[in-house]
């Protein structure tokens, strides 16, 4: 079986502090006891619901608490703001679209979802007065802020960011399962998604290399901020990053232009006989472990 370990907590941290002692290690951390604003006492669902009245926001729905992005098991739908957040906080639900249990799960999006870039602060201007998020980067390293809400009991789809992340949890709790980049190869990757669906009970007839993936597992309570530290230190206009990327999520575009390579230069070994395409196979793996794989790795 995998080790679980937990992400190690810390409380109260400075700008100062961060930036010396925790960003450079490439670590997750909880930091606890942040100043984050009125948030943390004021959003009840009663409040939510009246801060942002009944604009219209577009929604997962789920007949099941695992929602899986790969193979789309959940719908889209539309509803007021206001009668989302009641129905979130229901456990049955008397109106409902697929099942009285449904599980609802709101990722806000910018006015243009293919174009613009998610900010609290356009979206939900009223909520965003009361949120502190924490200034430990420069304001042209910010791309962007996230506003979410889900249903107790929902899990989302085990997936990777490009970027460097800050979950502050608001209200509630929430598990946290995270994996080393350094366990890409067990993890069943299908783009930035893993198809290992259920991570406490994976089939391991179907994916037998998960069982060589270490876990960390965190519980966030509520004011507790996760730093999930992305696969690039970088800033949204560094020449790597992807600018038509809205969701800070895609691939560098060094890294999309390396996969097509290799693709076609997969496609040209199917010329070769299984033989001799397995021995060349072999060898592009070593070179690539050769010239690209870090040393130092902890």
């Amino acid at each position: 079986e995998a080790v679980a370990e937990a992400v190690a907590g810390l409380a109260g941290v400075t700008r100062e502090r961060f930036l010396r002692d925790i960003y450079p290690r490439r670590k997750p951390v909880v930091l606890k006891g942040m100043e984050l604003g009125t948030c943390t006492t004021k959003w009840t669902a009663d409040y939510l619901s009246r801060a942002e009245g009944s604009k219209e926001v577009k929604i997962h729905v789920s007949g099941v608490p695992q929602m899986d992005f790969l193979s789309k098991n959940f719908v889209y739908r539309t509803l007021p703001f206001d009668v989302f957040v009641r129905r979130a906080a229901e456990v049955k639900h008397k109106e409902y679209f697929l099942s009285e249990d449904e599980k609802y799960y709101l990722r806000s999006v910018g006015e243009d979802a293919r174009k613009d870039i998610a900010d609290i602060r356009k979206q939900f201007p009223v909520l965003a007065e009361d949120v502190q998020i924490p200034e430990y980067f420069e304001k042209e390293q910010f791309f962007s802020s996230v506003f979410r809400i889900s249903s107790a009991g929902l899990q989302l789809w085990t997936h990777y960011d490009v970027m460097d992340n800050f979950l502050i949890q608001v209200t509630g709790k929430k598990r946290v399962v995270l994996y080393s980049p350094r366990d890409a190869p067990y993890l069943y990757l299908s783009g930035t998604k893993s198809q290992v669906l259920d991570v406490d009970n994976p089939d391991l007839e179907k994916y037998p290399l998960f069982v060589k993936a270490k876990r960390y597992q965190c519980f966030l309570e509520a004011g507790d901020v996760l730093f999930i530290p992305g696969k690039l230190q970088i800033a949204p206009d560094h020449a790597s990053y992807d600018k038509s990327d809205t969701y800070g999520n895609k691939d560098p575009t060094a890294a999309s232009r390396a996969i097509q390579i290799l693709d076609r230069a997969l496609k040209t070994l199917e010329e070769l006989p299984e033989e001799y395409r397995d021995f060349y196979a072999r060898r592009m793996v070593l070179r690539i472990q050769e010239k690209a794989y870090r040393n130092d790795y902890g």
